[in-house]
């Protein structure tokens, strides 16, 4: 895919999916346009060589595959990994609060939220609602609002004076979005059931049973700086992995079996049914090579990228980094190290994507964090340690990390692109 034409459709997806649920959604339709077939865990599987194929757990999260051929234990498979979901503040079940002439919603703070950025901005709501509808069946189905109805209005510094000096947000009492006036009538209940029936003509709601929705700001992604040399959005941090992915394994050429995985719950340590360090992986895997010795096989014949945005040296806090390893914006992808396997990259996977990179001429970047600072951490190392694949952590290197708005590069997810596409193109990984 052409520069101009990946970022538009970049900043299409990022727009589509402001939620975990709307984004495995716009992976679900590309796939099905693209031919994959979809399939379900509940039933049989049949597949073929030279098939296409995409399976979701919990909607939130998604494996693609194509299998050009089915002897996995001889040829292993080309992974990347990412993750769908991103920090924000979620509603609690009981989520109306009516205070002092306003009504308004208790959230709770999803992930390492960096809560100040949440002030002053145009809040919307979308996610996920159950119901029983008129024929007593209980259904699921995605809402978005997408109209700008909340906000978290900041507080003057004539009653903050120390605000520019000491600022915190409290989760529970500060953070609450304001709806409405209390002299209007409010009820969640009838909101949802008429956000339900707006959105699904055909879904005959009786009942709202339960919920999982998320605030999320309104303001379009958006290309900017003086040459447009930046993307900025919400949840970059790690939809930007998931459409780079994405188009990888679209535009693959079926040379080699490859796969894609996209899980939830990565923010919060991704324990959970759908989530890395949960077992919907290998299923899915074992599925698709049942006997326990060549399951083994084609681990070790298969390599995953895990990717997950790095930080950027910011100009304005440069002593944050490691003076030998500051990522910078739009001059290629980092490789993550770390020697207490936070990261799971090691020389000899992280040697397979140099060389790759250096096929695409594309530029690589190392990162470690400062040995005086703590290092977070991503999928690779749960994933690697879950089903034995050799694993290599990069990421896009990126300003704002955990922002309501986050910073990247508009050249580096296309470079990325072309570096998966061959990847999945890579026949033997290393000589032993």
């Amino acid at each position: 895919m052409e520069h101009s034409n990946f970022n538009h459709s970049l900043l299409s997806f990022l727009k589509d999916s402001p939620t975990p649920f709307h984004a495995t959604d716009s992976m679900r339709n590309a796939l099905t346009d693209a031919g994959f077939i979809e399939l379900f865990e509940e039933q049989s599987w049949v597949i073929d060589e030279g098939g296409k194929y995409f399976v979701t757990r919990n909607e939130s999260s998604i494996i693609a595959f194509t299998t050009p051929q089915i002897d996995f234990h001889q040829t292993g498979w080309r992974m990347v990994g990412a993750h769908t979901d991103s920090p924000c503040l979620k509603l609690k079940p009981n989520a109306h609060v009516q205070r002092h002439g306003y009504h308004q919603l208790g959230v709770e703070v999803y992930g390492g939220a960096l809560l100040h950025t949440w002030l002053d901005r145009d809040l919307s709501i979308a996610g996920r609602v159950s119901f029983k509808n008129q024929e007593g069946s209980i259904v699921s189905c995605l809402v978005d609002f997408k109209d700008p109805i909340a906000v978290v209005p900041n507080l003057a510094i004539h009653l903050n004076r120390q605000a520019n000096e000491a600022f915190s947000v409290n989760p529970q009492t500060e953070i609450l979005p304001i709806l409405c006036g209390a002299e209007n009538e409010f009820d969640l209940q009838v909101l949802l059931k008429t956000q339900v029936e707006k959105q699904h003509p055909d879904a005959q709601v009786a009942t709202i049973l339960d919920f999982e929705l998320s605030l999320y700001d309104t303001q379009a992604p958006a290309l900017v700086g003086l040459h447009q040399e930046y993307i900025c959005s919400a949840r970059l941090d790690n939809l930007l992995s998931c459409f780079v992915g994405l188009q990888a394994l679209v535009d693959s050429d079926m040379q080699r079996p490859s796969l894609l995985i996209c899980t939830d719950h990565e923010e919060i340590g991704s324990l959970s049914a759908c989530g890395a360090n949960g077992p919907f992986l290998d299923d899915v895997l074992r599925r698709l090579s049942p006997n326990p010795e060549r399951y083994v096989q084609a681990m070790q014949r298969s390599m995953l990228v895990s990717a997950d945005n790095a930080h950027a040296l910011h100009p304005n806090y440069a002593s944050k980094h490691d003076a030998n390893h500051a990522p910078m914006i739009n001059k290629g992808a980092v490789i993550k190290v770390n020697a207490n396997q936070r990261y799971a990259t090691n020389s000899e996977t992280s040697s397979i994507y140099r060389d790759i990179a250096a096929e695409e001429d594309y530029t690589v970047q190392s990162f470690v964090v400062r040995s005086d600072m703590a290092c977070g951490s991503t999928i690779g190392p749960i994933t690697s340690g879950e089903i034995g694949v050799p694993t290599i952590d990069i990421g896009l290197p990126t300003f704002g990390m955990h922002s309501i708005r986050e910073l990247a590069g508009s050249h580096d997810a296309h470079g990325l692109y072309k570096v998966l596409a061959r990847f999945m193109k890579r026949g033997k990984l290393i000589t032993r």
